[in-house]
């Protein structure tokens, strides 16, 4: 049985802001990317459909003519999506669920609609469930009185999410959650250095058998002769296009360094091309040019670019930007109990924090803080705006904060991008940081990640798709 320390909300109830995601159209990377025909593309998530009960005018029953909704409604969320395939549409009855149990494997997920029945119900939907898909079951109410029996499955950890529920577009809401573990685990990652994190993470056999996911190690020579081969004209022309004229200023960094760190993209961008991959992280990003401006690119465009080679934040940078399509902002966050605040900064910050269709943040090109060199950015935070931290945790345990950005800084003592979250218990968090969940080194224990967006509810759904517990962090009901 899986534990949760953070309190059950309601969809309906998250923020307008956060919960954009819910309304968008397609979102996915490859489809966002100003080069799209290049960068790898995921197949559509195969769904496959399955109808539960009897139909027609009895008690506690849905309508026949439900079914014929139910389809157009699933029609039109695969032609809004574009990401997302709906196959099968058996009936049970008549459909023979050991047969129906053989069919349903070949997809990636399970959308069961329960439409009636009574306490029969949860041995044959069962049966369905075993199979072990990612799998939501929607039950209305009047749907008879099964529902009593299907918490057993969450109980057990099974990769369900349970709806009981009168709206519909809980359908959407869950459909855009089932896509994660299929891109998961066709997805792959490219680790240009050695991996850091934790154990698990670092394994690349470890993260295939959990998600799927492919760890693809690069060296720092093949990154450098790729960079060679950048036309410097190229080079000039995307530090200008997507940097020089779009910064409200630049200090420190002379053109050149610009350019040059647009080079670095280029040959990363090349890499990723070739290796078909996703995600990059690199314990090599504080070379020369260092990698803060290839990094914000990749994330402003709906990919993962992680810096310092941490494993843990780069998959749980991916499984954000597949679920809500927001880039994530790795932190070494300090805690300030006076202000009930978590303040994060780091030197390397996406600037379309809201997602590849959102506007760019406003920016300053600057230094790195620490080394007093290379290029980095100081990218101006939206005051107010509600955020998640968060951090998989040993691929097992996602550790989360919510909170608003209640004010943004430029200490000098700082990285450069600097803002404060609010949390639920600032002394909490700081006696209880990681939660007992994380062992390793000081980025390990330090790294977060934040996130635009209260994901709070979502994020505990995707684990239970998943198989990872969900702590909230520091959290009212963990005892400090």
């Amino acid at each position: 049985m899986r534990q949760y320390g953070i309190t059950r909300r309601s969809f309906l109830g998250t923020t307008a802001v956060g919960c954009a995601w819910c309304a968008s159209k397609a979102w996915a990377p490859w489809a966002m990317a100003s080069t799209a025909g290049d960068w790898p593309k995921l197949p559509p998530a195969k769904i496959y459909k399955v109808y539960a009960g009897r139909t027609g005018d009895m008690y506690l029953a849905h309508p026949t003519e439900e079914l014929a909704k139910f389809e157009k409604y699933f029609a039109d969320m695969e032609a809004k999506l574009g990401d997302v395939k709906f196959v099968g549409g058996d009936l049970i009855p008549p459909a023979q669920v050991d047969q129906l149990a053989e069919k349903v494997r070949d997809a990636d997920a399970l959308m069961l609609i329960h439409l009636s029945g009574h306490g029969g119900d949860a041995p044959v939907l069962g049966k369905l469930i075993d199979v072990g898909l990612p799998t939501v079951l929607f039950s209305q109410p009047f749907s008879g009185h099964g529902w009593m029996y299907f918490s057993q499955w969450h109980k057990q950890g099974k990769k369900v999410v349970l709806l009981p529920s009168s709206d519909w577009t809980e359908l959407d809401r869950a459909v855009r959650l089932l896509r994660v573990p299929a891109w998961m685990k066709r997805s792959r990652i490219i680790a240009w250095g050695p991996p850091q994190g934790t154990a698990e993470a670092c394994s690349a056999d470890q993260v295939k058998e959990r998600f799927g996911a492919e760890v693809i190690s690069v060296s720092n020579d093949r990154v450098q002769e790729l960079m060679k081969g950048i036309d410097p004209k190229a080079a000039e022309a995307e530090a200008e296009e997507y940097w020089l004229s779009k910064a409200r200023k630049i200090v420190e960094p002379t053109r050149q360094e610009i350019i040059d760190s647009a080079r670095l993209y280029l040959a990363v961008k090349e890499l990723m091309i070739q290796e078909r991959a996703q995600a990059i992280t690199s314990s090599h990003c504080m070379g020369n040019p260092r990698g803060c401006l290839t990094f914000s690119k990749l994330n402003d465009l709906g990919f993962v670019g992680a810096c310092e080679g941490d494993m843990d934040s780069t998959l749980t940078m991916l499984m954000f930007t597949y679920a809500f399509g927001v880039p994530g902002f790795i932190t070494d966050p300090v805690i300030d109990k006076a202000k009930g605040a978590m303040v994060h900064f780091h030197c390397t910050s996406a600037t379309k924090m809201d997602g590849p269709a959102g506007e760019r943040l406003p920016f300053t090109i600057r230094t790195q803080t620490d080394s007093k060199g290379g290029v980095a950015l100081e990218v101006e935070n939206r005051i107010g705006q509600p955020v998640t931290c968060a951090k998989l945790v040993s691929l097992k345990t996602m550790l989360l904060t919510p909170g608003k950005i209640i004010e943004t800084s430029t200490s000098p003592m700082a990285c450069r991008t600097q803002f404060a979250q609010s949390v639920p218990d600032a002394r909490r968090l700081f006696l209880n940081w990681g939660e007992d969940v994380i062992q390793g080194g000081v980025m390990t224990l330090l790294h977060r990640v934040v996130f635009y967006g209260d994901y709070a509810e979502p994020v505990r759904d995707l684990g239970d798709l998943m198989g990872f517990n969900v702590i909230e962090e520091g959290g009212a009901t963990q005892r400090a």
